[in-house]
């Protein structure tokens, strides 16, 4: 029997063994394309041990190296890139109007497989659907498969859905996207979701994979401020704002490259900040929220038309309008003066280096500068205002929840735990 002292003396083994490969993956995924001769540099690794460290990640796939551009000095190097056996992480991004799936390998690159809008908002239909396109991806890269992370636009508590105000949710549960669940699919020919296919034993049923790839579910302005704050235009600052505009507000601080989710996982809900009218309640239940005031739907209210059904969309064709219409241009610079007016007091609470904007909140400030500006400076306060922090339009776009999913799915492979799993995977095939 195997006695406390020599248990610990193999972890310590396995930490070792781990300790050097997890430091040379983690720089290929913080630089896809990177040279072995900068990660030995980086890491400062010797040559012979940066080749010993890669072959060794070769050897259980988790990554290859091909020839890099010659350069004028030097010894040729190489490019570490993701094996193509390697593990990868499935990503999907649910959304106020559609849905998308991607594959990531170890470099954080999402490539997008599935999407759609949905036909219906109902969770078990938009469940249904997106977990068939998992269940599809799932039978394609088979064990390869490590994690399942969903950007979902709602309130995340303990891992799970709690409320979602812009998909018109309760407490939903998304486990059927992960692992040996039934999924129940409309009858065939039903012609509100055209992704399902029919002619399967009566069209009634979809089976999604096995319970080998957990499931991690985040709030997707979250996962997007994640994602600025570790390889978009925040990467290496200490503390990033950032905040999103969709239908309302989003977002999340991140310190040192992890977003702060308080007690319950549920932090980062900006826009249920009582910024706004208190005489207007919000679908979440609460009344005068700041989502009430920066997005489509306070647009249309200055304008006299009635609530728009794609707050966003709405949003986008008014800022279209903006120039050309003194109207529009007037109800887009409130908007703009309620984003500033906010945005300044989380400056003041939150004392970010660096702030990004997503979603809709850049095109916003910029339709209306002047009055984005003025409302961010009267409200930060005096000895803020000589040296502010930059306000940056995000790097990864609409595409910023998608990588934050990758970086989570990732974040759950690339342990030691992880890597042990899959060289004990790679050793039984």
């Amino acid at each position: 029997m195997a006695t406390a002292r020599s248990r610990s003396r193999s972890a310590r083994a396995t930490d070792l063994r781990w300790r050097g490969a997890l430091a040379v993956l983690d720089e290929m995924r913080r630089e896809p394309g990177v040279t072995r001769a900068a990660v030995a540099r980086r890491l400062g690794l010797s040559t012979g041990s940066a080749t010993e460290i890669t072959s060794r990640l070769r050897d259980l796939a988790l990554l290859a190296e091909t020839p890099a551009a010659p350069a004028s000095r030097g010894r040729p190097t190489s490019v570490l890139v993701p094996h193509p056996e390697g593990p990868v992480v499935i990503a999907v991004d649910l959304r106020q109007e559609d849905w998308r799936c991607a594959v990531a390998a170890l470099d954080g690159r999402p490539v997008v497989a599935d999407g759609g809008p949905h036909h219906s908002r109902a969770p078990e239909r938009v469940i249904g659907t997106v977990a068939r396109a998992v269940g599809r991806l799932r039978d394609r890269y088979g064990e390869r498969v490590r994690a399942i992370s969903v950007a979902v636009a709602a309130t995340v508590r303990h891992g799970t859905v709690v409320q979602s105000s812009v998909l018109g949710w309760d407490a939903v549960d998304l486990a059927a996207l992960a692992g040996n669940a039934v999924v129940p699919a409309p009858p065939t020919g039903d012609a509100a979701d055209p992704a399902v296919p029919t002619g399967d034993a009566g069209g009634l049923i979809a089976r999604v994979g096995d319970a080998s790839a957990p499931l991690l579910v985040g709030n997707d302005a979250t996962l997007a401020g994640l994602a600025e704050a570790r390889h978009g235009v925040a990467a290496g600052a200490a503390a990033v704002l950032h905040v999103t505009v969709e239908v309302g507000v989003g977002g999340t601080l991140v310190l040192d490259g992890r977003p702060l989710h308080g007690a319950t996982g549920a932090g980062g809900e900006f826009g249920h900040l009582p910024f706004g009218d208190p005489g207007l309640r919000c679908p979440c239940g609460a009344s005068g929220c700041w989502d009430l005031e920066v997005d489509g739907r306070a647009i249309a209210r200055h304008l006299g038309d009635p609530p728009p059904r794609d707050p966003r969309t709405y949003a986008e064709q008014a800022l279209a309008r903006a120039p050309a219409d003194p109207a529009v241009r007037d109800a887009v610079g409130r908007a703009a003066t309620r984003l500033g007016r906010g945005l300044a007091g989380l400056v003041n609470a939150l004392d970010p280096a660096v702030v990004t904007l997503g979603g809709l909140a850049q095109p916003l400030r910029a339709a209306a500068e002047p009055e984005f500006t003025a409302a961010l400076a009267d409200g930060l306060m005096r000895f803020r205002r000589p040296a502010p922090p930059p306000v940056l339009p995000a790097a990864l776009g609409r595409d910023g929840a998608l990588h934050g999913a990758a970086v989570t799915g990732l974040d759950h492979v690339l342990t030691e735990d992880g890597l042990t799993a899959w060289a004990a995977l790679r050793s039984s095939t």
